[in-house]
């Protein structure tokens, strides 16, 4: 554990509080009394000692699969999950709960996130609960949070992205129905959607066209399960105003050709904003996308970039944040 240490200014005695690292195995003896080793992740989120001001705690995850329901509070700002193996698949959160288990679709969450500035590495989310309905192996409401090399897996509701900044870079996201979803501002790169059965990859939930809420996917891979003869949809609109936008992204052929499709059938996107750029893949039939759609401009496309649409009033830059990360 790293100790916070006093700094003398001209205006007085300031403390800086520097990282804190913690050990999470399963074959740890540690308490709840302990300080920098522990059995569970929760028990580590409950029991660390807290970093200063500006300090990090880092759980370092030993390789293996947790059967744990996970939350990170308010109170644990600045938290990264790190998983110690050669792949994302050596560290598993996983748990089964579905909506009519849990006693609704937001208490599914195998991992819940509400403190500001998480980070991920190399960890696996999971929700085994199958095709049961909703099912949601992480809720993400922490602005300024990062994944990076992390499996979101799941069906129905996979992965909750629904307030603040997000970006996820390099990740692997898994589902059958509205598998990503909520009203965060969050920027996909470089991710492969995988869709296992015939759906809906997003359901965005904007609420007005004021809102700087939406989800972008920058070079993505958009991989499908066989779908005898079957459509998968790019998303629907959860909310009137729901906004995706899909750029330099390859598309498989089992894609409906209308790209898109309205909340129920005989509606219209009507207030929704979905655009597409540069797609590639034997389904990247633009020219037959529902009305609605809109094929960017390089312009228009430039403002969903990381830097600009992430941006906020601080200036958070999550590309820098995510090259830290190993």
């Amino acid at each position: 554990m790293s100790l916070i240490v006093a700094v003398t200014l001209a205006g007085g005695t300031v403390m800086r509080g520097q990282d804190v690292h913690v050990r999470v195995s399963p074959d740890s003896k540690g308490t709840t009394a302990s300080t920098n080793d522990f059995p569970t992740i929760q028990m580590a989120l409950d029991h660390a000692p807290q970093p200063g001001p500006e300090g990090r705690l880092y759980l370092e995850i030993a390789p293996g699969v947790y059967r744990e329901r996970v939350i990170v509070t308010q109170n644990r700002p600045r938290t990264t999950v790190v998983g110690m193996g050669s792949k994302p698949e050596d560290v598993v959160i996983t748990a089964s709960q579905n909506a009519k288990s849990a006693g609704g679709t937001f208490f599914s969450s195998t991992v819940e996130v509400y403190g500001a500035a998480f980070e991920a590495d190399n960890v696996t989310f999971e929700n085994t609960a199958g095709n049961t309905g909703q099912a949601v192996a992480i809720a993400v409401r922490s602005d300024r949070s990062v994944f990076k090399k992390c499996r979101f897996l799941g069906d129905q509701d996979t992965l909750f992205a629904d307030y603040g900044r997000q970006y996820y870079v390099d990740s692997y996201i898994e589902g059958g129905v509205d598998f990503i979803f909520g009203n965060a501002t969050a920027v996909f790169d470089d991710d492969e959607i995988h869709i296992i059965r015939p759906g809906y990859l997003t359901a965005q939930s904007r609420t007005s066209s004021e809102q700087t809420t939406g989800y972008v996917f920058r070079h993505a891979k958009v991989t499908a399960a066989e779908m005898d003869g079957k459509f998968f949809y790019l998303g629907r609109p959860w909310r009137a105003y729901s906004r995706v936008v899909f750029l330099s992204s390859w598309m498989p052929e089992s894609l409906s050709p209308q790209g898109w499709s309205p909340w129920k059938k005989g509606e219209t996107l009507q207030d929704a904003f979905y655009g597409e750029r540069e797609l590639t893949g034997p389904g990247a039939r633009m020219q037959t996308f529902l009305k609605g759609s809109h094929e960017l401009t390089g312009a228009e496309a430039a403002a969903f970039a990381p830097g600009q649409f992430l941006a906020g009033s601080d200036d958070w830059n999550a590309v820098a944040e995510a090259a830290k990360l190993p």
